[in-house]
Formats: C-alpha cells, structure tokens, sequence
C-alpha cells in the first residue's frame, strides 16, 4: 500500500504506543516512509535507550516502504523552506512532505501543526487532540 507518507512522528506513536499508534500500524505496512525520516525514528529510540537491534525491529514489524532521499527529493524539500520556516519544520519534516509531494499522497504525521500548511496534499493526524 502506497497510499499514504508516514512522518517520523507517526512512526514513533506506532512504537511508543501513544496516541494515534494504532492507526499508523494499521496502514504502516507498504506506507511510504524516507530515509531522512527512518534517520529520524532510528536517532530518536537510539536517543531512548532502545538498542539499535530492536529499534531496527520495531520500524521492519510496521513494514514500511523505506525511499531514499534523492537529488529530487533534497531539492523539493529545499524549495518547501520559505512555505514552511514560519511553522519551525525541520530539514526532515520538509523530506516527508516533499515525498508526499512527489508521489501526490496524503502524510500522516503526528504534529498538529501541519495541519496550518496549504501545500496542495492531504495532510492527516494520527492524534484527536
């Protein structure tokens, strides 16, 4: 299934089993998900003290289609800075909308905030509140 962008922030809900994480495990498996995003969650359960085997796990259980960030991809997440740089998103959350972009999905991300972004894609958060 390719029908959806997982942002870091979904990931992790999924594997932290907060709010939301059982959505993103429902359709996690064959979800888009960049590399930028995958330095991301694997940085953050690193960060958690999670050993590097079981968060390696964690992200291959959720079955995600892992995308390298290409010259395409660096140079649509370049061109997002001016939309973006008044919500504070970060270089990987730029990488995940550029994605989502590209491919003309819908992101599923955590972070409220984006739902303020009028980038022309389906922006969907995993949490009610």
């Amino acid at each position: 299934m390719n029908s959806v962008v997982l942002d870091a922030s979904a990931i992790l809900a999924a594997i932290r089993n907060e709010p939301g994480g059982e959505l993103v495990s429902s359709i996690a498996t064959g979800a888009l998900l960049s590399t930028v995003n995958l330095a991301e969650v694997m940085s953050r359960l690193i960060e958690t003290n999670m050993r590097e085997p079981y968060a390696r796990a964690a992200i291959d259980r959720l079955g995600p289609n892992v995308i390298a960030f290409d010259a395409s991809l660096a140079y649509a997440a370049a061109r997002l800075r001016p939309r973006t740089r008044h919500l504070h998103l970060s270089l990987a959350d730029r990488a995940c909308l550029a994605l989502a972009l590209q491919r003309r999905i819908p992101v599923l991300t955590a972070d409220r905030v984006w739902t303020k972004l009028k980038l022309g894609i389906e922006i969907r958060v995993v949490r009610a509140n």
